[in-house]
This record gives structure tokens, sequence and C-alpha cells, in this order.
């Protein structure tokens, strides 16, 4: 299965529509994650269109974003836990083993940055923003490929020069 990781994506400000660049990958997506601050509900229905999305509500999203603050879900047999800011980079692994006890995975934003760390049998994986890098130095997407229950391949990669 493969999965594209989005976040932080601030329609219509800086999501007019979907970037080529991002649309290439989600063309193979077998599902989409988005992590947060979609900010209007059309970007939930333009991704649609390439494949399943999940989605939890960040801090800037509006009233038409119908969205759980939290989700667990499973992926071909990996479960997966998401939400928008997990806090203080401090104890942030603990702090998510505890909010996601069943979880392998948990997927997050908020920060911009992209991180993909593993502890304590868990793996947190912030894709970035493919539209807002602030001081990273492109915008980027996650790609993960789930086969049978196990992370085979969790990547960043940039959507941006």
């Amino acid at each position: 299965m493969r999965v594209v990781v989005l976040s932080d994506t601030h329609a219509p400000r800086r999501w007019r529509s979907c970037p080529p660049p991002v649309a290439a990958h989600l063309r193979d997506a077998d599902a989409i994650l988005h992590a947060g601050d979609v900010c209007v509900a059309s970007v939930i229905d333009e991704l649609s269109a390439y494949a399943p999305v999940h989605v939890v509500k960040g801090n800037n999203d509006g009233p038409d974003l119908v969205a759980p603050e939290t989700l667990e879900l499973t992926l071909d047999g990996l479960r997966v836990g998401m939400i928008h800011d997990s806090g203080p980079a401090k104890g942030r692994l603990p702090r998510m083993r505890r909010r996601f006890p069943e979880a392998d995975l948990v997927v997050f934003g908020h920060s911009h940055i992209p991180m993909d760390e593993t502890g304590d049998g868990l793996r947190i994986f912030n894709p970035g923003s493919p539209t807002d890098r602030r001081r990273q130095p492109h915008g980027t997407v996650g790609l993960l490929t789930i086969e049978h229950g196990e992370l085979r391949e969790a990547r960043i990669v940039a959507v941006t020069p």
C-alpha cells in the first residue's frame, strides 16, 4: 500500500490548487493522510479525486472542515494514529505512545518541520508542509509503503526547488 502524507497545506493562501509535484505523488496513492491545517474543506475534495483521504483538524482549520482532533486507523494491518499538534519536542515520543498506546506509527504536523523518529516501539512522522516551508530548505510530503502490517519504507521528499 502506498500512502502520501501531507500537512499544513494552508489553503487558499498557500495552496490554490494541488501543486503538480504533489499531484505526481498522489497519482499512485492508495490512501492520503492529511495531518491538519488544511484550512478549507475544498482541499479534501480535491485530494479525494486521487485516493481516500483521512484527515485531522488543525488549529487553523475553518468550520467547514469536518474532521476529528485525533484519528486512529489501520492501513494494511499497520496501526496509525494521527494528530495535528504533537506538543513540544521534549518528551514527544513517550507522550505520543501514551496518547496512541496501540499505534505503530503516529503522523502529525503543525511545526512544518519534517521529522521521522523511532523509539519506545513507536515511529513518529511529520511530513512537513508542501506549500509553507517556513525555515526549511524545501516544501515536503511524506511517502509511506506499508505491506502486511509493516512499514516497509518512510520517506520525506522535496516538492519544491
